[in-house]
Formats: structure tokens, sequence, C-alpha cells
């Protein structure tokens, strides 16, 4: 299982939510300095740009491409990337991969951005069983319907559980609905056990933040159990 230590971006600063709600933001610093101390460990991060998901347009791009030019680490990155342009533009300064949310769902869209770019992934932002949208304020289709939807354009998910999200309250109880797609799972990872359970289920990834930021657990320690699942 691939193991992505998470930043997410506001104000550019490394910061977290609870539950995805802008009102309850706490600052942890320079992302920079994480994105090197991740780097260490992992070869590839996890940027959520916070001020793009809630806005629709990404703020903190500059941020980005220095950590990718200073740090030399990859990036994955989503927040905000609703149109062509700033799709264009993240993977110009040398993004691997751009997650697509709330535009996801427009499949003319999607279309076109997975026929010129590598590596588009598709958010699954779940909030009740359904899927959550312009930053995590507004309630879509059930995820399965979701999934069944892009499912013919893209081979990579991430599958957020917004409700555990920043909570450390433990991973949410979930049966396998995908194929053979690379899926991601994020939201509420507290234990290292949490990994084996998400292996277990049928996740190849995992997206770990404020676990890592309050040491719950070291990276190292992630990867280690990671790499046995």
């Amino acid at each position: 299982m691939e193991v992505y230590p998470a930043i997410d971006l506001m104000n550019g600063q490394a910061v977290r939510l609870y539950k995805g709600k802008r009102d309850s933001v706490k600052v942890y610093g320079d992302p920079l300095r994480f994105a090197e101390k991740f780097s260490e460990v992992v070869d590839k991060i996890h940027i959520v740009d916070l001020d793009g998901a809630f806005t629709g347009k990404p703020r903190n791009l500059d941020v980005v491409r220095r950590i990718i030019e200073e740090i030399g680490v990859k990036v994955q990155i989503g927040g905000g990337f609703r149109e062509y342009e700033w799709i264009a533009k993240a993977y110009s300064i040398g993004v691997e991969n751009v997650i697509i949310g709330t535009r996801a769902f427009d499949l003319d869209f999607l279309e076109r951005i997975t026929k010129e770019f590598d590596g588009i992934t598709v958010s699954l932002d779940s909030k009740d069983g359904k899927i959550a949208i312009k930053g995590w304020v507004e309630g879509g289709i059930p995820v399965k319907e979701a999934y069944s939807l892009v499912k013919p354009y893209v081979s990579r998910f991430v599958y957020t559980s917004v409700e555990r999200d920043g909570t450390l309250t433990g991973i949410e109880e979930i049966e396998k609905f995908w194929g053979d797609e690379e899926f991601i799972y994020a939201g509420g990872v507290s234990k290292l056990s949490d990994v084996v359970k998400l292996s277990k289920i049928g996740f190849s990834g995992v997206i770990v933040g404020k676990a890592l930021y309050e040491g719950f657990f070291s990276l190292e320690e992630l990867v280690e159990v990671a790499k046995k699942c």
C-alpha cells in the first residue's frame, strides 16, 4: 500500500481542518518544511489547496511550484481545479496528478482533460454516502453512482470520508464497491492498524495528515506497516 503524507494549504501555510469546515482551521506553519521532512521517507506527497476548494480557483500554486522545484518531491494536488487553465497550469509546474472533485461529473469536461493530461485523478468525497462538492458544502449523487459515471474515463481515485477528515476518530467502515483501479483512502486515520484494515478492504493507498502532525506515529512507522500490506 502506498502512503501519501498530506499538506493542506491555506494562505500559503500548512493547516488542517476539522471535518472540512473552514472555520475550524489549525495552522502548522511552513509547508516547505513539512514537504522536506516527508520527502526523506516517501517520494510523493498529497496537497490540497483549501483556498482553491472554497473559492473554485487554486491560490497556492506558487507554493506548490517551490515544493516541487526546491524539495524535488512528486506531488498530487486537489482543490479548486474546475477550469482547464488551472489544470494546465498545475501540470506546467510539474504536478504529477491533478485531482478533480466538483467538475469531475461534467463528463464532457472530464473526457477532454483525461485525453490531454496523464494522471487525472477523481476525488470521491463522501458525506452521508453522497458526493460532497464545492468545498464539501453541497451534497450530490450517491458515491457508488458517482463512481460508475466517471470510471470509464479514469483509473485513479481518492475516496475521502468527509465526516472523519481531521477528526482522528478512525477510518470509515466501508465495503469495496470499485474494481482494480488505484483507490486511495483519506479521512480519520489515527492508528497504524487503520492502514492494515484499509488494505484488507481493498484500498491501494492512504492519505494521512493530522495523525502525523500531532505525532500519533511517525511517517517511517506508517510506511513500514504499509509495506507489509
